[in-house]
């Protein structure tokens, strides 16, 4: 007597085997690491190219491969630059023009942006949207007339030019960053201070100030970048070659019908940006803190 079969019930699939197997983490991890190795390769690489060529010859340079490693390291290059660039006169104009500049931006835009943001007083507001109409105004469209005011008050023999334009033009981003700043912080610290005793300035200097000296240390060393970087005003304010600040004294590099005798240039840049990136590599965690220093802090 056969048996015949009967209706078979589907069993459940086991949980382990439905799941769909997950990643290894390595492998979840695997786009972000691309992407890191990616802006490391964008932002090294230059550097490095910047390095090496340096350290050849002109003709090395026109002759090979620009990604070529030097067949011989020119180390005189950083001689030469110093020399024929005038490196040691630029670099301490550029710190007499940056320094009195970045000095007064800070206290000037700390203080007006103190004012702008806890200070209650009538018009507070449309003075904040004049300070930014001041970031709008671009630098090409005030050079003749400052220019003409510098030459009328004969002041363009001399760094006064560049400092005064540096600070009134780093004014009013400082200004609107430092009101920013000030705005993330609970009004009711300075109303405190207000009712045991404090006075304006006193609940500036020990209150407001301390709050903010991270977001003041990111703030200066943005304008500092933005100063040093300068060419625009510096050619044009300071164009005696005893005046030249660095990036101005790069241009001494051209030669006869515009010939650039690439080596030392490199060299030059190598010189130039390298207390800059140093400056960079030591603040960076203070700048991160600066950066996020919008936040409420009690």
């Amino acid at each position: 007597m056969t048996r015949t079969p009967g209706p078979q019930v589907a069993t459940p699939a086991s949980p382990r085997a439905s799941r769909p197997r997950r990643l290894g983490p390595r492998l979840r991890r695997a786009p972000v690491v691309l992407v890191v190795l990616l802006l490391l390769a964008v932002e090294v690489y230059p550097l490095f190219w910047l390095v090496m060529n340096s350290l050849k010859s002109s003709q090395e340079f026109l002759n090979t491969p620009s990604w070529q490693l030097p067949t011989e390291f020119r180390w005189d290059n950083y001689t030469t630059a110093w020399e024929q660039g005038m490196l040691a006169t630029t670099i301490r104009n550029s710190l007499v023009a940056t320094v009195p500049s970045l000095l007064l931006i800070i206290v000037l835009g700390v203080a007006a942006g103190f004012a702008l943001e806890v200070m209650v007083w009538r018009g507070r507001h449309a003075v904040l949207l004049a300070v930014l109409g001041g970031i709008m105004i671009p630098g090409q469209m005030i050079l003749l007339p400052l220019f003409t005011i510098y030459l009328n008050l004969d002041l363009t023999g001399s760094l006064w030019p560049l400092i005064i334009t540096y600070t009134a033009h780093g004014l009013p981003l400082t200004i609107f960053m430092m009101a920013t700043y000030f705005r993330a912080i609970p009004r009711e610290i300075f109303e405190a201070s207000t009712i045991d005793g404090a006075s304006v300035l006193r609940s500036f200097v020990s209150i407001g100030f301390p709050m903010v000296r991270n977001a003041v240390l990111t703030v200066a060393l943005v304008q500092f970048f933005l100063i040093w970087n300068d060419l625009l005003f510096a050619i044009t304010f300071a164009n005696r070659r005893e005046l030249n600040t660095v990036q101005a004294g790069l241009l001494n590099f051209s030669g006869q019908y515009g010939a650039l005798d690439y080596g030392p240039l490199f060299a030059a840049i190598c010189i130039a940006i390298g207390g800059v990136l140093a400056l960079y590599l030591f603040l960076n965690q203070r700048i991160m803190q600066g950066l996020v220093a919008g936040s409420v802090k009690g």
